[in-house]
């Protein structure tokens, strides 16, 4: 047990949470920044939401206010694009960049993005990988029972290629977020930048989270396989 408690690869944890840690503050720092710079249209993030659904065709689709800083979302399951309190209302770059990425989902559902329908798709998995992975990882480590740690490492590969299948989806409705907000000019080429930046910095939180993930699953490896060799 001493082993499990004060192994090295604890590091990679470290590194993970640096990571992230490092990430989301560059994006608040990002977003609070832009949450200050009101666009020329003076459009509200709710606005920019119908204008943007109307522009791509999609007219299925609700726009609601959400509880809540940061958390925008669309929610496929009621074609609703949620935005927080903060974005319904504003008026400023960030606002516009946020509102626009989530009725990119919004497209991306509507044109059957295959990206999106893959990670719809593997959730039930996922969820029943996450909940399970590390109850019989340490399960397995407990009673050396290898098979039984290795099933944890598989089920918690489930997240990371979750994960991993969320990268395109994200690129993609902030690549549709930012072309929509210019072929309707709701925002100047130059504000576009702004929300390029915002939007940039919210992608890197997932590409943190990913790394972060692979890093536990090399250290999940890394565990099981220097057991092995101590018992050789």
């Amino acid at each position: 047990m001493r082993g499990f408690y004060f192994d090295p690869t604890y590091i990679l944890i470290i590194i993970g949470a640096v990571i992230c840690i490092a990430a989301q503050t560059y994006l608040k720092s990002v977003y609070s920044r832009y949450r200050k710079v009101r666009s020329a249209a003076g459009l509200t993030g709710e606005q920019v939401a119908l204008r943007v659904l109307r522009s791509a065709g999609v007219g299925d689709v609700q726009v609601v206010k959400v509880s809540g800083d940061l958390t925008d979302h669309y929610d496929p399951g009621t074609k609703r694009v949620c935005l927080s309190e903060s974005i319904f209302g504003s008026s400023s770059l960030a606002a516009a960049g946020v509102a626009a990425h989530e009725c990119g989902h919004a497209v991306q559902h509507a044109r059957n993005y295959a990206p999106l329908t893959i990670r719809s798709a593997i959730v039930p998995a996922v969820n029943f990988g996450s909940t399970l992975s590390w109850p019989v990882f340490i399960a397995g480590l407990i009673f050396s029972l290898r098979p039984l740690a290795a099933a944890g490492i598989v089920l918690f590969s489930l997240a990371v290629v979750f994960q991993l299948v969320t990268l395109p989806v994200e690129f993609n409705a902030s690549h549709r977020a930012l072309q929509m907000l210019e072929g309707t000019g709701i925002l100047s080429p130059e504000e576009n930048r702004g929300a390029r930046t915002v939007l940039t910095a919210a992608a890197l939180t997932y590409v943190a989270a990913l790394t972060s993930s692979i890093l536990q699953l090399l250290r999940m490896i890394m565990i099981v396989n220097g057991g092995r060799r101590r018992d050789d």
